[in-house]
């Protein structure tokens, strides 16, 4: 099972804590040893940056499919996110150029983790707090399709720091058809992520199947695990329909034009009951749409702020400043949190 890297920086010595998470995640990604440094020194200067510029934040680490599938199985990335509640930066563009410091440092470490990374991507606002994600490849562009104009990005948090979390999403491409789910396993811990991993594994079998014929099969795979919430959607690009199938308490939630659509999830858990018919959604995919599926770590009232997911924000970002901003001290977080984003590339994006 995949193990999810989770790392509270509140001082100087979880920076190397950091950097060990990050060589960990690439050895498992099977990434050679120039880009495992290159991993290693990103998510070191990410470490760095929380403490210099927030005191304190947060560092996720974990092994995802890249934005942009490839036919098949498509090569793993090693994905640092940084996360922290800090003043915010008031010039992120600046920020992003070497020499840019507002502590007397030499002012190289985003801009660093820019260069290094395959993909970066900042998000900051002022009194809220910063949001970085980098991803870093066996190569960069390695792997990489031709551009079906969409792309996804998740972030995966285990409760209370575990070693592995019960949620894991999955990004696959058959043909026409992108296809993203999001499973959470029952409870927490090892045997909630056996169940889900199982959900991914099967996917990458049945993923030109509609949600709807795809959750059947995902149920006999779970079979002998605790089962688990699984949301299937499927976006067909070349009708600019999406399909949506699910059961259990994952929830999806579709942006049309101004609003926020909620679609709807059948009662049961895949792997141990599953309810005799499965609803299917179909509706139109625009420009403007944008999908987020999240596991129940986030409260299930949660609705999405109007400046979710400008169009040129990288969905992993826009999954990122979900997690953190749901959460408080005055909420804890009791279960294991994952957010998977579905959205339109930008017109200067793969």
């Amino acid at each position: 099972m995949p193990r999810v890297r989770y790392v509270p920086v509140q001082d100087s010595t979880r920076v190397r804590d950091v950097r060990v998470a990050a060589e960990e995640a690439a050895a498992e990604a099977g990434l050679d040893e120039q880009r495992t440094a290159a991993a290693a020194l990103v998510a070191t200067e990410l470490a760095t940056n929380l403490l210099k510029h927030a005191q304190a934040g947060e560092v996720v680490v974990d092994v995802v499919d890249p934005p942009v599938p490839g036919e098949g199985r498509p090569g793993r990335v090693v994905q640092i996110t940084a996360l922290d509640h800090g003043p915010g930066i008031s010039d992120v563009d600046g920020a992003l150029r070497d020499g840019f410091s507002t502590t007397g440092s030499l002012g190289a470490g985003l801009g660093t983790c820019r260069r290094l990374a395959d993909d970066f991507a900042l998000h900051s606002v002022l009194g809220r707090g910063t949001v970085a994600v980098a991803r870093v490849g066996s190569a960069a562009g390695e792997g990489s399709a031709e551009s079906p104009g969409v792309r996804a990005g998740g972030v995966n948090v285990p409760f209370a720091g575990a070693d592995f979390s019960g949620d894991a999403w999955a990004w696959v491409r058959s043909g026409d058809r992108l296809t993203l789910m999001l499973a959470d396993g029952l409870g927490h811990g090892s045997e909630a992520a056996r169940a889900s991993t199982a959900a991914v594994e099967e996917l990458r079998h049945w993923a030109r199947l509609p949600p709807a014929e795809c959750l059947p099969k995902l149920h006999a795979a779970l079979a002998g695990t605790r089962g688990a919430a699984v949301a299937v959607a499927q976006l067909d690009t070349w009708a600019g329909r999406l399909r949506f199938a699910g059961i259990g308490n994952v929830t999806a939630r579709l942006r049309e034009g101004d609003r926020w659509r909620t679609l709807l999830s059948r009662p049961g858990i895949v792997g141990v009951h599953r309810p005799g018919t499965v609803r299917e959604d179909e509706v139109a995919w625009t420009p403007r749409s944008l999908l987020i599926l999240h596991t129940d770590g986030l409260p299930s009232r949660w609705t999405p702020p109007p400046d979710t997911g400008p169009p040129s924000a990288d969905p992993a970002v826009t999954a990122a400043v979900a997690v953190r901003d749901a959460g408080s001290s005055a909420r804890p977080v009791r279960d294991d949190t994952a957010v998977a984003v579905l959205a339109p590339a930008p017109p200067d994006r793969p």
